[in-house]
């Protein structure tokens, strides 16, 4: 979809400092950490940021210092992931995009152990739609998962409306920097 592409590429070069995404990352992961819904989770599949995306790797310690279980992404084939348990930094090998995930040996998390999956997002908009890189990994991911989604998203990159097209999967709630939006 062309509309979805050039809304990409616009928040891809929104122009953000390293002083303002340090300070915006402070405020996102200090509210995802506080939230009960957070804390309730027994395992969370996180996804690794990249680019101008919130740096959760910063969340991988304080959430298993909470005795949560985290899991992040790993590619099995284009458009395809499943979930794998994160068992530390130095098992992480970087995928075909060259973000980190599990290696082989870390265990695989079924999808229905997961409590919380958090949603990699560019933007959102104010029905709880967002905009991914649009590779469909978390569209088809997400189809058949009952368990609670969540994106982080820059306050200045929620939007009234994205373009949606039939398969895309809306979350149950977006965290920003200043509140939390919730549509379940």
């Amino acid at each position: 979809m062309v509309e979805k592409s050039a809304l990409r590429e616009f928040v891809k070069d929104y122009p953000l400092t390293d002083y303002d995404r340090k300070k915006s990352d402070d405020l996102l992961l200090a509210r995802f950490l506080s939230l009960s819904k957070t804390a309730q989770s027994s395992t969370i599949l996180l996804y690794y940021g990249i680019g101008k995306e919130p740096d959760t790797a910063r969340l991988l310690e304080p959430l298993t210092a909470l005795g949560i279980h985290v899991a992040l992404p790993h590619c099995i084939s284009p458009g395809q992931m499943e979930a794998r348990q994160y068992l530390g930094a130095e098992r992480l090998i970087p995928n075909f995009y060259g973000i980190p995930e599990p290696d082989e040996s870390c265990p695989i998390v079924k999808k229905k152990d997961l409590s919380l999956i958090l949603v990699p997002a560019l933007c959102c908009d104010e029905r709880g739609y967002r905009l991914g890189h649009g590779g469909g990994y978390y569209d088809r991911y997400l189809a058949d998962f009952q368990g609670l989604t969540m994106a982080l998203c820059r306050k200045k990159l929620l939007l009234p409306l994205i373009p949606t097209e039939p398969h895309d999967q809306p979350v149950d709630i977006i965290v920003t920097e200043n509140r939390c939006l919730s549509f379940s």
